[in-house]
């Protein structure tokens, strides 16, 4: 009997529950959409722990009826999920309040002084902004805050992923690999802080909160009797650690070594690579843990991203939706001809794609800017705009990661809903000047999932054999020499600058009107 492996998605948009063979090709598929939250407020992001349960759960139900689908044929199931939305949890297990998803924008005006020697230190290394930035954006500082009485009853403070393996199998557990957030994580050690950490203090976390901490490809639970009934998974399946849907995309794409770049051009856009070597693309800020054990992700973020097509849609492109209900089809298949229409470049528009702030670069104060217009651009120059402009800053991203490795970077995988269109691939080999790729299959955080369940089930001997056997590379995309040389000069005289000679406008802006 041939041995399959099952991998669960638990994106910003959908839940996806995918099956995989050793070969790394996709057997069978699953969907759920689901709504990525709710807002009580303006700014606020959330949604009910239960309902990603019961979506996971639905999920699951809808691979069975896939009547290829051989349940006692699955080795090991892994998960990979959205990163840093945050579940509180009683003593019982149960949700004290709605998850705070990783799109949520509240944030606490003031925050209160460090004790001890950490705030001189911390001060006199410069760090004192982005301390204050950081704790004012920790999600736990806000709740103990506002809502006292839910701290106080908060017996555990998991990230989505920890809270979905708590339902599939019972234990407190997470992979490494999916620690993206405000929390007392060593990122270079890959472990919760030492004791004596400032970050403890920082976020007031105890350590009892937080769950047990495995590596990815390590077996952290079986799914039990319970999980088994809502979601019809054989009782007693190996719950493999995986990592968060970004870790798991690079990997899924074959990003193994710091020669190959990835990107992914998903509801939040990066530039990855993985590398054995620790070391910050942006100082003081630490690279995230890859879904590889004791490597790192050197990620560069643009945070918005591809939410910036859901964006335009919104707000530009009421035909197309109509017309997409009446073919049944995706909005985004009829924006192709509005990229063909317009030449590189987009007649001079240029795009800075800061609709949501930084840490450090671009900084807390940053904002979205388009220049250049003149009375020639349109709706489809916008949105080729848009869609350079996100370019532009992951290619900047490359430069920063390529900078402070001292490796040159010479391939070019693109993963995530923006590859799927050849308009925005042959953009991305122009802009980047490089061969770019797309991966065999479009479910790269899936199956960077489901390599890590092969290693758990005992089906590969480490990381490298399991990513060489079951990860291929599909349709190539070649640079236009032309274009090439075009965009190559917008983004080092026009991009690259923009960023620092606007800069002082937008602190004003957020001082004039308290936003970001």
């Amino acid at each position: 009997m041939d041995k399959t492996l099952l991998a669960i998605d638990n994106g910003t948009q959908s839940i996806r529950a995918l099956l995989f063979s050793l070969e790394g090709e996709l057997l069978a598929k699953s969907k759920v959409d689901i709504e990525a939250y709710y807002s009580d407020q303006p700014g606020w992001a959330e949604q009910d722990p239960d309902y990603f349960w019961n979506k996971l759960c639905a999920a699951c139900q809808g691979l069975w009826s896939n009547n290829n689908v051989d349940r006692a044929a699955i080795a090991s199931i892994a998960l990979t999920t959205q990163r840093s939305t945050v579940v509180n949890l009683d003593r019982q297990g149960k949700p004290l309040r709605p998850a705070m998803v990783w799109l949520d924008q509240r944030h606490l005006e003031q925050v209160p002084k460090l004790k001890g020697p950490w705030r001189y230190l911390i001060k006199a290394a410069g760090g004192e902004d982005i301390l204050n930035y950081y704790r004012s954006q920790a999600e736990r500082n806000w709740i103990a805050h506002h809502q006292p009485d839910i701290w106080q009853a908060t017996d555990k403070f998991l990230l989505l992923s920890g809270y979905l393996n708590h339902k599939l199998c019972g234990r407190y557990a997470d992979s490494t690999a999916s620690q993206v957030g405000y929390l007392p994580f060593d990122f270079k050690q890959h472990r919760w802080c030492s004791s004596f950490d400032w970050r403890w203090q920082a976020l007031t976390v105890k350590p009892r909160q937080l769950p047990s901490l495995h590596l990815p490809g390590s077996v952290i639970g079986r799914i039990s009797k319970a999980a088994s009934d809502a979601t019809g998974l054989p009782c007693g399946l190996p719950l493999v650690a995986a990592g968060s849907d970004k870790a798991c995309e690079v990997i899924g794409s074959g990003a193994l070594s710091p020669a190959i770049g990835h990107i992914s051009y998903g509801t939040t856009a990066t530039f990855n690579t993985t590398s054995p070597r620790y070391f910050e693309t942006t100082p003081m800020l630490p690279p995230y843990p890859a879904a590889i054990p004791r490597h790192y992700s050197t990620e560069v973020i643009v945070h918005r991203g591809y939410w910036m097509v859901n964006w335009f849609k919104r707000e530009f492109a009421r035909e197309e939706i109509s017309q997409a209900a009446e073919l049944g089809v995706a909005v985004e298949t009829l924006f192709e001809p509005l990229l063909a229409s317009v030449p590189a470049g987009s007649m001079g528009l240029t795009l800075q794609p800061y609709w949501s702030p930084g840490l450090r670069i671009p900084g807390p104060e940053a904002k979205g800017a388009i220049i250049g217009f003149g009375d020639v651009h349109t709706r489809a120059h916008l949105y080729r705009a848009i869609v350079e402009g996100i370019a532009y800053a992951l290619r900047e991203g490359k430069e920063r990661v390529e900078k402070q490795s001292r490796k040159n970077i010479h391939t070019l995988m693109v993963s995530g809903g923006g590859s799927q269109s050849d308009g925005v691939m042959q953009i991305t080999a122009d802009i980047f000047g490089m061969e770019a790729t797309r991966p065999h299959t479009y479910e790269t955080s899936g199956l960077g999932a489901a390599i890590n369940g092969a290693i758990g089930a005992g089906l590969f001997d480490d990381h490298r054999h399991a990513i060489e056997a079951m990860t291929h590379r599909g349709r190539a995309f070649t640079p236009q020499p032309q274009n090439q040389k075009l965009y190559d000069q917008l983004f080092k005289e026009v991009y690259t600058p923009l960023y620092e000679r606007l800069k002082p406008l937008y602190q004003s802006i957020r001082r004039i009107v308290g936003y970001p």
